[in-house]
């Protein structure tokens, strides 16, 4: 039976941790060992870990989780790394699975799994307009991919010695970065085998900084995408996102006889998904629908916005490097 050790950065996430170390002690594939790095939180995280056997690795002040994974990574022996982030739970058969598909295949350099269509703790309808939508596109794009999200991941020891480790200047991102490297020389597949719950963000205000924030990496994600000819996972579809950006362009006819124009980019944003729109009504009914497609339509808004400022960032003439005078 392989050894895996489950390596788990945490940051400030006492009220999740004893969840996320249960379900990883209730497996059915026992992991050789369990390794916490705990990265400068300031609450009672320490507190937490130190309840359970698992390897408690303390960094000074808060690195990023590109190095806690390092870190971790450094400090394990098991032939089979599976990441987990400390703000989910896995189902009882994760590690198992992760084993069962790379030993069946040994192309395959990464599994990742899928998010549960509820929340690991319920804190309200902003949550479940975020955890629906994450499984929801996490599931429809199950099977190979170019992209893995180490939050629920296992990888042979071999492929991350051979792939090298994540970047440590990546505080965002850094998954991206990683897959790049990761499927030029393996195969990453996205499974339903694998399932952890998440806790996610629960005030709109947060979701929606985050994602402007995380969309000024759009631009370049896409073009590294295409130079590679990888097709990377999407969770927003393409037509969403356009019809929110004409939308946005034509808002000012809204006060003239041209309202019906900015009124028809909603209308078509509102259709482009119909598969995501079917499936929200079927777990919480047409009302939600109508709440989950507003904040859908506001996170789309922070989307096209980053993806914007992102652009404008990327395309703007950078400085020339300072000569070193001899």
């Amino acid at each position: 039976m392989k050894t895996v050790s489950v390596v788990i950065p945490n940051y400030n996430y006492a009220k999740t941790l004893a969840l996320c170390l249960d379900s990883v002690y209730a497996q059915t594939h026992p992991p050789a060992e369990v390794i916490v790095v705990d990265d400068g939180s300031t609450d009672a995280s320490r507190d937490v870990i130190r309840r359970y056997p698992c390897t408690l690795l303390e960094s000074p002040g808060n690195q990023g989780v590109s190095a806690a994974r390092n870190r971790g990574v450094a400090a394990s022996t098991g032939e089979v790394l599976f990441f987990l982030d400390s703000d989910e739970a896995l189902a009882p058969d994760a590690l198992a699975n992760a084993v069962a598909l790379l030993d069946a295949d040994p192309g395959l350099g990464c599994v990742h799994g899928i998010l549960a269509d509820t929340p690991l703790i319920d804190d309200g309808p902003v949550e479940h307009y975020k955890v629906l939508h994450a499984h929801f596109w996490r599931v429809r794009g199950a099977g190979e991919t170019a992209t893995a999200f180490f939050a629920q991941a296992a990888v042979p020891r071999r492929v991350f010695d051979e792939v090298g480790p994540f970047d440590e200047r990546l505080r965002d991102s850094e998954d991206l970065e990683y897959s790049e490297r990761l499927a030029a020389r393996y195969r990453i597949l996205l499974t339903d085998r694998i399932v952890a719950h998440h806790d996610d963000e629960d005030r709109l205000g947060r979701v929606l900084r985050e994602q402007f924030r995380r969309s000024q990496q759009l631009v370049p994600t896409v073009l590294a995408a295409r130079r590679q000819r990888s097709a990377g996972l999407k969770a927003n579809r393409p037509l969403g996102i356009l019809s929110v950006g004409l939308a946005l362009v034509t808002l000012p006819l809204a006060v003239t006889a041209l309202w019906p124009v900015p009124l028809a980019c909603v209308a078509l944003f509102v259709a482009a998904d119909p598969g995501l729109a079917r499936f929200v009504a079927a777990r919480k009914g047409t009302l939600f629908l109508g709440y989950f497609l507003l904040l859908h339509l506001l996170t789309h808004v922070a989307l096209v916005a980053g993806a914007v400022v992102g652009a404008v960032r990327w395309a703007a003439p950078k400085p020339a490097p300072t000569p070193v005078r001899s």
